[in-house]
């Protein structure tokens, strides 16, 4: 067996494999011990959990409202029950179908393109051999994540407008002969929304990649230089086996979101000429509940997309586990 064959199959069989799962009251039994052992730092997650009980699982009785005719005067066990009657009206809304597409086809284009920029970007990184430009090159592509989207709108707002600097460069090119605002175009919103998330958050995307390869043997690498394989070829046999569970892990949670894209990024961008495109299922929510006070329709809604992005992060995590040997992700 050749040096680069035994590096990818050291890869591949490196990790423990799983023995199947321990009883629960082993496991609970287990669960004491450690706390016992580790009391002062496990002690710490206390306040997390009390702001996670009152902040997120006392609110869901809220939810009560989807089935009922609620009103800013009535109190949640006052309002009168309706039924299902507000899903119904949701099944012949054009406005919410109009908004699940714009949603399924921003969210799409971010999974099929925005999912894998972070990994080409992170491998890139990595093989950078210049510390300070591997340095600089990850400063420039985090800071646009700590940018909130109200800072970010702006300035593509201004650089698309007919005096901003996208149309001089179209024009200094011959590109165009009239300046064009492309924010007041609905055709083209979709990648507008698309690639500017990218440009926001490829760069922390790359963090968790980074340190997963930075945890590799170097021994796979050397044994690969000796046997002849290229770097193409180290990266594609020892890089990526060795990054599966991370991507895989990412991969799930992008496609349970895929019903909740940015409620921040559309409400910037989005303004009467682009809305017809722009318009996604969060933002929908937001003008139904809050601006419309219609509070029932809108936890409708908002109920109905939990529970399909519930069925796809199952769904995701069942596929992403066939193609891991079955080791489940999550």
């Amino acid at each position: 067996m050749s040096k680069t064959a035994a590096a990818v199959q050291s890869t591949g069989k490196g990790a423990v494999q799983p023995t199947g799962k321990k009883p629960m009251g082993q496991r609970i039994k287990e669960f004491f011990i450690d706390y016992k052992r580790q009391w002062e730092l496990q002690s710490m997650i206390i306040p997390g959990v009390i702001f996670m009980f009152i902040f997120c699982y006392i609110p869901i009785y809220g939810l009560t409202i989807a089935f009922k005719n609620y009103t800013v005067i009535d109190t949640l066990d006052s309002a009168p029950w309706v039924g299902l009657d507000n899903f119904k009206i949701i099944m012949s809304d054009k406005y919410f179908w109009d908004s699940v597409v714009n949603t399924l086809g921003i969210s799409f284009l971010k999974l099929a393109i925005g999912f894998v920029i972070p990994i080409i970007l992170a491998i890139m990184i990595y093989e950078v051999g210049m510390g300070r430009f591997k340095k600089f090159v990850q400063t420039v592509s985090y800071l646009p994540h700590f940018l909130s989207w109200i800072v970010l709108g702006g300035m593509l707002i201004t650089w698309f407008s007919t005096s901003g600097l996208f149309n001089e460069i179209l024009l200094a090119l011959g590109l165009i002969s009239q300046p064009q605002n492309i924010l007041l175009d609905p055709s083209k919103y979709w990648w507008i929304a698309t690639l500017s998330d990218i440009w926001k958050e490829a760069g922390w995307g790359t963090i968790l990649y980074l340190a997963i390869m930075a945890k590799i043997d170097p021994t796979y690498y050397e044994a690969a230089r000796i046997d002849g394989a290229s770097r193409l070829r180290q990266i594609w046999n020892i890089t990526l086996p060795n990054m599966k569970m991370i991507i895989s892990l990412n991969l799930i949670l992008t496609v349970s979101g895929l019903l909740g894209s940015n409620l921040d990024q559309t409400l910037v961008l989005m303004n009467s000429q682009n809305r017809e495109k722009a318009e996604v299922i969060n933002s929908y929510v937001y003008r139904m509940g809050m601006t419309q006070g219609d509070f029932s329709y809108a936890t409708a809604v908002g109920l109905g997309v939990s529970i399909i992005s519930v069925i796809l992060l199952v769904t995701a995590n069942k596929v992403t586990s066939k193609l891991n040997d079955n080791q489940s992700v999550l």
